[in-house]
């Protein structure tokens, strides 16, 4: 069986709704990510952060988890660091016996869409079964993706991705045959004061985040 790893990406948010600490919202949105990911089968996973930002991993990350530093808080630069795992691999300091592991496949996650269901994940990595590179698109209005999802080592024609502007069509077109993309389902990420409309209070977890938005008033 493929040995897959799973990473969110935990960089800085643009936007936090009116009546909440910024510094709260960021932190409950990792730590509601980081718990769904921690619920996922048959895959390993991780969060990647800046250095100045490892305060946030340390405060959401289970025990056990690695946590990856990374140069810049972008989508290329932890697909980069976290697919390195197959060889010499590039953990933080702390967490070196993540090194070397031999993942097969590595996907990358936003760390701002809290309620993500874990099969939204789930179908991120499936395609890599007879492809080497996946993309979910991130809902709503306006380009970006919600992840990435790739064989390792990673496709030599693998474009620079950015979080909050690439878009599928610019990534097939990356690709040598059309097909060696799949475009998997998309969920939204909570990007603008219009994506709280896209929240599934239904679902279970993302108590974190659910909780700041109540207190707030914002949700009941």
């Amino acid at each position: 069986m493929a040995r897959r790893l799973v990473v969110a990406l935990l960089r800085p948010v643009a936007w936090t709704p009116s009546g909440i600490d910024p510094v709260d919202w960021r932190t409950a949105l990792a730590e509601d990510v980081v718990d769904l990911l921690a619920t996922l089968n048959e895959v390993e996973t991780a969060v990647a952060v800046t250095a100045a930002d490892r305060w946030l991993a340390d405060a959401v990350v289970w025990p056990g988890t690695t946590v990856y530093e990374i140069p810049q808080p972008t989508l290329d630069a932890a697909l980069t660091t976290c697919g390195r795992a197959t060889g010499p691999g590039r953990p933080a300091k702390a967490d070196r016996d993540g090194a070397g592991r031999g993942y097969d496949q590595v996907a990358v996650v936003a760390g701002d869409a809290p309620d993500m269901p874990g099969l939204t994940v789930g179908k991120l990595l499936r395609p890599l079964t007879t492809r080497p590179m996946a993309v979910a698109p991130a809902a709503g209005a306006g380009p970006g993706l919600l992840g990435v999802a790739a064989r390792l080592p990673l496709p030599a024609w693998l474009p620079a991705l950015d979080l909050d502007q690439a878009v599928p069509a610019a990534v097939r077109a990356a690709a040598p045959r059309p097909g060696d993309l799949a475009v998997t389902p998309a969920w939204h990420r909570l990007r603008g004061p219009a994506d709280l409309a896209r929240l599934v209070p239904a679902l279970a977890g993302w108590d974190a985040t659910r909780t700041l938005l109540a207190d707030a008033g914002i949700l009941r």
